[in-house]
């Protein structure tokens, strides 16, 4: 007898094959496996040892049979082994510190391990275990933790935390220096200010989530339909959906109202695929007379343990009150997804899974408090600035001899000198983003931009990375058909009507010869396969041609009700108008759409399909009737689709299929244009598939698929599908891999490749996927600004590869590396061995593959993907966006930005460093939950190259100017202190330090927000213009001490030269310094502008003129007394004219002290005078 062969036998097993026939293959299967387990195990732990022991860019050769040199290699499993007491002084108490607080936090939470489930229809009641509420929360925070959440938030910066414990200092009377206002009202403004923005947001989360839960839905009971809201449904509760209706949690599909017992449903929100997906109902309860029966049977659904992934699901259906008790399995094609939308009819299901055991929550991370790359900055340079402070106190203390409670003096001047950190830092910084995002919404060229989080505009002009998906980001996600391609003659979209004629003229032909012919179709189709082949007619192939693609799909078309029709009983099913406007095309691929839709504009429509059969209606009107045989769906593995159908008119049996031509090249019959028509279409940015066909005979299918003799034996004229409910022969090779438990997908494929011989090739279809407005140029901008753009989306490997090529992510000149597939750790290592030998190549993966590279490989596979000049990651579910998205923060440092628009971005969005979405037709998800929302990809270009330059550009002037503000007034009471023999004293009080900061230089200084360096239009036209900002120079450490070298000089020179020059009228000191304070900084900030606004000579003058006009109010805080106000501005004006002596940003390269003193004695001088 034939024994079947495994496909991996291992070499010590092959004895036993031989004696199979003695013993039979029963008693031997069982030994066999065993010793085959045994012996792989040990392969696979040799093979995993030396793996951890070899170089990642061993050559295929060395992997395979080099295992001489791996005892020159590094030993990393041994040397793990060593740890010691080196190892715990390095590295082990970090160890120990974080397995221990882990462990507590585990203990604080209390994580509940997910379990496999029963659940009873209809009986949430008999549930053994507590489920979580179904509700949805997106709020950071809860009436209890608002305020500590909020305080924690902003004292975990050092520069509020130092503020805060200066403030506090001043509640001790022997360490307060001024009044309680001048540290108080500040901190407390900033707080006030985030609390309130803070307040907002929580608000409106609250709110958005309070509609969602608010939903409505009818849930069956046994006294009938009841009205729940979503946050009141449980496990096992029946609910019912209607179309267009929100899934509100993940159930088991149990009855429709279509007469097919399937329905579509929109998967945008979870997958990001706009396409419709198929669902079947389950078949038994489908079954049921009426929608009550429910409740009569004695039936449960054992369903998996919750999980993240989207794309499967495990579970059985069981009824018990039958003889004997009915099992169905359960798949995918079962289940209803929470926060999926139901597109035809009205179902009804069984609750699985509630709250945040769904798939659509448990593939959502929460959302983080995004701090911007210039905030940690500007935080670690205030640290800087607060060892400065602490070292020039001590140096005080210590030049004052430590006399006395030296302690106290050294926190008071620790009081004195705190201005080196100034609090208006943050005040200036979080008003200077609220004008940056209010002028991104105000900017007419991208309309609709909405900044949804104030903290970041500066992100804009930091990016590195940007990380995009593709359907509805990139595309449009509308298929039209332009090319067909019958190897001798093309046809595009203007000789689309050349098609149309053919159809036309081929059905009127075949219509008048069967009304010629009496003597029936199937002696004709035995004559016609008997006859010698002749070369056939253009528009015999054009008809062939059309015909396939119009069969071999999974498109259903899908009828409106007709308005004003109201069901009178329950699942009824609703009347329909079949009419062409009435009609649309639903399926999981939108080239499949774009194909019938095409059939349709030529003449052969696809009016009505179900499970088994499928109707067509020709030119002429008349309708066409096949029987659905055997479908076999697309995978992602074959990479290609079929289908058996026969013709009801004819008994005709054809085995139809069409799929991408890697895979259909090898099963058609020779020719010699395929190939490189594929390559002329695929530079054209069309996504090409091969369609072909074989007629089959009876014989062929039944050796195929046998059936019941009585269904055999009909005639083609009483021939109907009921075959397909007829149980199938037992002896049937398809029949016995559906059924196998193991390698199921392997073996039908090996089944079905049986009948995929020398298949007739039909045709070549192109198809295009019309990109967003201006994607081209605005991925080029981005190429150009250096920005590295990784495309990751859920879609097929060929779809995002043709996507990647037709909006040039990839360009012409660049080779593609699609990363074959591998499933362990030892084709990991040879793949990424190929991969790096190649240079300048973009990347193309899919998500099974990145799993396994980055289980083994984590380091390696990002270091090499960094490299390329772009990566497109395929099938990638969103936990895996977020993945990628954190790798990159992690292993590069560099800031990311992210940019979707359905609720599988949300993710990615959320975990990148800068997260945009796109209002679109996948709806607003992605936008509500990104910081900055646009409605078009093109309008990315101006957010990063204008409004991310001048946000990033101003903060860090503004930043570094107030911190000059800050830095040059502590210069100042420094030396002040120093000629005062090292007294605490304070230079200026009260009103004058709050004043300094607020009425008298906030209006120039905050007006820098104004400035920008380059003009819009030039930072449009060259992009290269933003690689600057990516290297961080406007705001470092190097411009970092400039103005701290400024800073001292002028504020040692002004207080200094006041002392020095104004000797004679040294009661007037604290007046001409302050006066002589003011002016320079509103000249350095004359100085500092490149670009002049109106509003900038505004706050210039207001700043003078309110300081001038203060005058006649401070003579307590100058000490003037009696002195006349004309009196004083003779003192005014000979210190205003010294100033342009100071060294003001530029001239203090080119004027020196000497010079400057000079400068001095003539303006006292001229005073005198």
């Amino acid at each position: 007898m034939d024994v079947p062969t495994p496909d991996l036998v291992c070499p010590d097993t092959t004895w036993a094959m031989g004696r199979v026939s003695s013993y039979g293959w029963g008693v031997w299967e069982s030994r066999l496996h065993a010793l085959f387990a045994v012996q792989c195990r040990y392969q696979l732990e040799d093979e995993s040892a030396h793996l951890d022991e070899m170089p990642l860019m061993m050559s295929e050769e060395g992997f395979e049979n080099e295992e001489s040199d791996y005892h020159t290699l590094p030993r990393a499993r041994i040397m793990q082994r060593k740890r010691g007491l080196e190892w715990f002084v390095c590295d082990g108490w970090k160890f120990l510190c974080t397995s221990c607080c882990g462990w507590l936090i585990n203990i604080c939470r209390r994580k509940k391990e997910l379990k496999a489930r029963t659940v009873w229809l209809g009986c949430p009641e008999k549930c053994e275990e507590k489920h979580p509420r179904n509700s949805i929360k997106n709020q950071k925070y809860n009436v209890f933790t608002f305020i500590p959440g909020v305080l924690y938030e902003q004292f975990k910066f050092f520069l509020n935390l130092y503020f805060l414990v200066i403030s506090c200092s001043q509640f001790v009377p022997a360490l307060k220096i001024g009044y309680l206002y001048t540290y108080w009202a500040p901190l407390g403004f900033v707080l006030a200010v985030t609390m309130t923005r803070e307040a907002i947001d929580e608000f409106r989360r609250f709110q958005r989530d309070k509609e969602v839960n608010s939903q409505l839905y009818s849930k069956l009971t046994v006294r009938g339909k009841v009205q729940v809201k979503s946050s009141d449904i449980q496990v096992g509760d029946l609910i019912i959906v209607e179309k267009n209706q929100r899934i509100p949690s993940d159930m088991v599909f149990l009855r429709t109202s279509e007469k097919a017992g399937s329905c579509f449903i929109r998967t945008d929100q979870l997958d990001g695929e706009t396409d419709w997906k198929l669902k079947v109902a389950v078949s038994c309860t489908q079954q049921l007379p009426a929608l009550g029966d429910l409740f009569s049977i004695s039936a449960y659904v054992y369903a998996q343990k919750p999980q993240m992934d989207i794309h499967s699901f495990e579970g059985t259906f069981t009824r018990e009150d039958s003889d004997p008790p009915i099992h169905e399995s359960l798949s995918i094609e079962n289940t209803l997804w929470a926060s999926t939308i139901v597109a035809s009819g009205t179902v009804i299901g069984v609750v699985i899974y509630t709250g945040k055991e769904t798939r659509s929550v448990m593939n959502t991370s929460n959302p983080k408090n995004k701090v911007g790359l210039l905030d940690l900055e500007l935080n670690r340079l205030t640290k800087a600035l607060f060892l400065a402070l602490v070292a020039l106190s001590i140096v005080m203390v210590t030049l004052q001899g430590f006399v006395g409670p030296w302690y106290r003096n050294l926190f008071r001047f620790l009081l004195l000198f705190s201005y080196i950190i100034p609090i208006s830092l943050r005040v200036n910084l979080d008003m200077g983003k609220a004008v940056y995002g209010w002028m991104m919404m105000k900017d007419e060229n991208i309309p609709g931009t909405v900044v949804r989080t104030s903290t970041i505009p500066e992100e804009l002009g930091r990016l590195v990375y940007l990380l995009t998906d593709k359907t509805g980001t990139l595309t449009q996600n509308e298929m039209i058909f332009k090319r067909l391609h019958l190897g001798t003659v093309s046809y595009g979209a203007d000789t689309m009507d050349e098609i149309q004629s053919h159809v036309r003229d081929s059905y009127s032909q075949m219509q008048s010869q069967a009304g010629g012919n009496n003597t029936g179709s199937t002696p004709l189709r035995k004559a016609q396969s008997s006859a010698p082949k002749v070369r056939k007619s253009v528009s015999s192939r054009i008809h062939e041609a059309v015909k396939a693609i119009v069969l071999c799909h999974n498109v259903t078309p899908v009828y409106e009700s007709r308005a004003g029709v109201t069901e009178e009983t329950e699942f009824a099913e609703a009347d329909q108008d079949f009419s062409d406007e009435n009609r649309t095309y639903q399926a999981s691929s939108p080239d499949e759409v774009a194909l019938v839709q095409w059939t349709e504009s030529v003449g052969l429509t696809l009016v009505s399909r179900d499970l088994t059969s499928m109707q067509l209606k020709t030119p002429s009107g008349q309708v066409l009737s096949f029987c659905i045989l055997q479908l076999f769906p697309f995978t992602s593995e074959s990479k290609r689709m079929g289908v058996i159908v026969r013709d009801e008119s004819t008994a005709e049996i054809t085995f139809y299929m069409k799929g991408a031509d890697v895979a259909m090249s090898p099963i058609v019959q020779y020719n010699d244009w395929l190939e490189e028509e594929c390559g002329n279409m695929a530079r054209e940015g069309l996504r090409t598939l091969v369609v072909a066909k074989k007629a089959l005979t009876e014989e062929q299918y039944q050796d195929f698929e046998p059936m019941q003799s009585s269904s055999v034996e009909s005639t083609h004229s009483t021939y109907t599908c009921a075959h397909r409910r007829l149980p199938l022969c037992p002896q049937s090779r398809y029949t016995q891999a559906k059924l196998s438990m193991h390698d199921r997908s392997l073996k039908v494929a090996a089944v079905v490749e049986s009948l995929e011989r020398e298949m007739e090739l039909l045709c070549l279809t192109g198809v295009e996927d019309q990109l967003q407005a201006d994607v081209r140029p605005t991925l080029e901008m981005l190429r150009n600004a250096g920005i590295k753009i990784w495309m990751l989306t859920g879609d097929k490997l060929e779809t995002a590869t043709c996507i990647a090529k037709s909006s040039h992510l990839v360009s012409r000149t660049q080779d593609i590396h699609i990363f074959r597939q591998v499933t362990s750790r030892g084709e990991a290592h040879l793949e990424l061995n190929a991969f790096r030998r190649k240079h300048d190549c973009a990347l193309v993966i899919s998500g099974d593959s990145l799993e396994v590279c980055l289980k083994y490989y984590e380091h390696e596979f990002v270091e090499l993907a960094c490299q390329c000049p772009a990566v497109v990651c395929c099938r990638c579910s969103p936990t895996q966006k977020a993945r990628i998205v954190t790798l990159l923060q992690q292993h590069t440092g560099r800031r990311t930005c992210a940019i979707g628009d359905g609720g599988n971005d949300v993710s990615m969005i959320q975990a990148a460093d800068c997260g945009i979405g796109i209002e679109g037709k996948e709806g607003k998800q992605a936008s509500l939950a990104a910081d900055f929302s646009i409605t078009q990809f093109r309008h990315i270009g101006r957010l990063l190259m204008v409004h991310g330059r001048n946000s990033y550009k101003r903060s860090a002037a503004l930043g570094q100017f107030v911190m000059h503000r800050g830095l040059i007034i502590s210069t100042m009471q420094a030396v002040f202190s120093s000629v005062f023999y090292f007294a605490s004293v304070p230079l200026y009080q009260g009103f004058l330090m709050v004043g300094y900061a607020t009425i008298y230089t906030m209006f120039p200084v905050f007006s820098l927000v104004l400035d920008q360096d380059v003009k819009p239009e030039m930072a449009m036209l060259y992009p290269e213009l933003y690689k600057d900002l990516t290297k961080g120079r406007s705001l470092s450490f190097k411009t970092f001490l400039i103005w701290v070298l400024i800073s001292i000089y002028q504020g040692g020179i002004l207080m200094y030269g006041a002392l020095v020059l104004f000797e004679s009228e040294f009661v007037h000191v604290v007046a001409i310094s302050f006066t002589a304070l003011i002016l320079t900084e509103l000249l350095m900030v004359a100085l500092t502008v490149r670009t002049w606004h109106w509003l900038m000579v505004v706050a210039e003058f207001l700043s003078l003129g309110c300081y001038v006009s203060s005058l006649a109010f401070l003579n307590e805080y100058f000490g003037i007394g009696r002195v006349s106000f004309g009196a004083f501005l003779d003192l005014f004006i000979p210190s205003g004219n010294s100033l342009k002596g100071f060294p003001l940003y530029v001239d203090s390269k080119y004027v020196n002290l000497q010079f400057l003193i000079c400068l001095f004695s003539c303006g006292i001088q001229v005073a005198s005078h």
